[in-house]
């Protein structure tokens, strides 16, 4: 009822977990184990298991590393090993700091009780209704509302000295309502019940935050499950448990996912079977009439609902792509000639219909989309094919569907697969992006030499200093990039907030339009400003423009404000990751030196700016001070 998109953890789970214990856990085993509907005590063995093995784990895995402090006016301790067994789910490598419930405000703005500065890179305040005062009524004239601006002016205390003292990001959760309602439907009319005035705080709830800051909308994830079922009064009365053991695994998932999305973990693409997925029946053998798909039947509009979600995403930039065993042919027939098909073919980013291992081509699709197989979603109704992708691919989520293509669409949406903290015209345009990619694969095997192809693109870079209006984005490149990216340095908005005002930064986001359509924001600069010496603090760059002479084009920019500003050299460091070997050799191919080189495999490079020429590039380059438009 709580998780059920995920399948249920093996029968000898707690033995797989003993055997964990003594030597340093697998990245596939921990995705495996973490990819099941596991319970409170269950979440806790493996969350154990973890924080023993966390710097081990740290160095052999992609997991994203975050330091969680955690301040509640409940019982925590519970709370803690689910974060950190759960984390592994969405992608993430919990280490908690928590404080003893009750110590709110001491936590965060008393310095030698509370959180150190510095100390973690979140805070999540796991407060409830009765902690804000809001849990019983206030049925004076306006003392209603005077408790909601009273409960915002706390909670803006609070996100303030997280970001003022401590240096992090602050993460509050929705308020739950309460289960009965004191005037029964009448209840939201009168200002001062509690139910009215936790929906006034919640709706209120975004003005508080600042750049990096989130919400966890723990207040839906009581809905979707019942508010009678969420809280336990009995555990509350007695251990102050703020909602069941079951729903506290539901309560970490959310969690998680919004703490990832934030770490660029979300997934990006979802990967559609065909066959009693999007339509009942098989074409290969029904034929294009024979395939129950539409309205006028239960069945069909099951499957229509399962493709207008599919379409939805996309409108909010989540890749489609297709993978099935099927005739190319006979998969094509639907997408051209069904009266009652949504989705279209120029929908689809990357369509394989073959009769090869699903898991083979998954990872084909991955290599197409130039995305990571862990940003991948797989629905197939097929039981057999989810378990052979989770057994060969555990980093791609497969979720648990059943039988019933009527339960497709809560699945997918429920599992918060795609959770976002942001939403930006760009993402908006994404998918497009990734369609137009199709189309310049198309234009490169048309034409004879590199040369020619890139100069057919009419490419247009545009570069200009962050911005107010670009910090999201540039917040969500620098924490999703991992193959073109030299130091895989972190930041939140905050961060890239503090760099627009500091004069000793040089900083870039650059654009790059061409004749298919806009690539939107591409790559991300920073350098940190000497007087002689500027250094590379972060280079990364969107692997769907590589080979097209846009890292050249970007030193061009940079070695000539550093000329501009004095310096004679450009140094950077190569520190490198599992997944950034594409860029091991970048600054050799750039003209860049290497200085030295660390046991670890780090490297450090420099450029002589006396004797660096530009690149003569077919690329039209735009340079735009701060606040102008393109």
């Amino acid at each position: 009822m709580y998780l059920p998109w995920l399948r249920q953890p093996p029968e000898d789970f707690r033995a797989q977990v003993r055997a964990l214990r003594d030597a340093p856990p697998d990245q596939a085993t921990l995705r495996r184990l973490a990819a099941t509907a596991m319970d409170l005590t269950q979440l806790a063995q493996l969350g154990k298991v973890v924080t023993k093995h966390l710097d081990e784990i740290a160095r052999t895995s992609d997991f994203s590393r975050v330091r969680l402090g955690l301040i509640g006016s409940h019982t925590l301790d519970y709370i803690a090993d689910a974060l950190v067994a759960t984390g592994l789910r969405h992608g993430l490598l919990l280490s908690l700091e928590t404080v003893p419930y009750g110590q709110v405000a001491q936590a965060v703005l008393d310095e030698n009780a509370g959180l150190k500065a510095g100390s973690v890179d979140f805070v999540l305040f796991a407060l409830d209704a009765k902690f804000f005062g809001l849990d019983l009524p206030a049925l004076g004239e306006g003392e209603g509302p005077a408790s909601v601006d009273a409960a915002i002016a706390q909670a803006e205390l609070l996100a303030k000295g997280v970001r003022g003292r401590i240096g992090a990001a602050a993460i509050f959760q929705t308020l739950v309502p309460p289960a009965e309602a004191l005037f029964g439907s009448f209840d939201t009319q009168v200002d001062g019940s509690a139910r009215a005035m936790v929906d006034a705080f919640n709706r209120r709830l975004p003005s508080v935050l600042g750049e990096g800051d989130l919400i966890v909308d723990i207040a839906h994830a009581a809905a979707t499950v019942g508010l009678s079922r969420w809280m336990d009064i009995r555990l509350w009365h007695g251990a102050k448990m703020p909602f069941s053991p079951d729903a506290t695994t539901l309560y970490a998932d959310y969690v998680c996912r919004v703490i990832g999305s934030a770490r660029g973990k979300a997934r990006k693409c979802l990967v559609l079977d065909l066959d009693n997925t999007l339509w009942g029946g098989v074409i290969g053998d029904d034929g294009l009439e024979g395939i129950v798909l539409g309205n006028g039947n239960g069945m069909g509009e099951a499957y229509v609902a399962i493709q207008r979600l599919a379409l939805s995403l996309r409108e909010r930039g989540i890749i489609l792509a297709v993978c099935s065993k099927n005739e190319e042919s006979n998969a094509l027939l639907p997408f051209k000639e069904h009266a009652e098909m949504l989705l279209r073919e120029p929908h689809i980013a990357c369509f394989i219909a073959n009769w090869n291992d699903k898991a083979g081509n998954i990872r084909d699709i991955a290599a197409t989309l130039n995305i990571g197989t862990d940003s991948l979603v797989f629905l197939d109704d097929n039981p057999a094919e989810r378990e052979i992708v989770r057994r060969e691919l555990p980093e791609v989520a497969v979720p648990e569907v059943g039988e019933d293509p009527a339960d497709y669409p809560a699945m997918i949406a429920r599992a918060g697969y795609f959770e976002a903290v942001s939403f930006s015209a760009e993402d908006r345009q994404r998918a497009e992006m990734y369609r137009a990619n199709a189309e310049r694969r198309v234009a490169q095997g048309s034409v004879t030499n590199l040369a020619e192809y890139l100069a057919s693109l009419e490419m247009v870079m545009t570069a200009l200093p962050f911005d107010a209006v670009g910090r999201a984005r540039i917040s969500q490149l620098v924490n999703k990039s991992n193959q073109f990216n030299v130091t895989t340095r972190r930041y939140g908005e905050n961060d890239v907030e503090a760099f627009e005002r500091d004069p000793a930064k040089f900083t870039l986001q650059v654009r790059l339009e061409d004749k298919f359509g806009d690539n939107g924001m591409i790559s991300v600069i920073i350098f940190d400003k000497g007087p002689q010496s500027w250094s590379c603090d972060t280079w990364l760059m969107s692997c769907r423009v590589l080979g097209r002479g846009v890292e050249q084009s970007v030193l061009n920019e940079v070695a000539a404000a550093a000329k501009g500003e004095g310096a004679d050299t450009l140094t950077a460091t190569y520190i490198p990751t599992k997944k950034n070997g594409l860029v091991r050799d970048l600054f050799a191919k750039l003209g860049f030196t290497r200085t030295s080189e660390d046991a670890d495999g780090t490297s450090h490079w420099a450029l002589d700016l006396a004797g660096y020429e530009p690149a003569d590039l077919p690329i039209k380059v735009n340079v735009l001070a701060e606040g102008q438009t393109n």
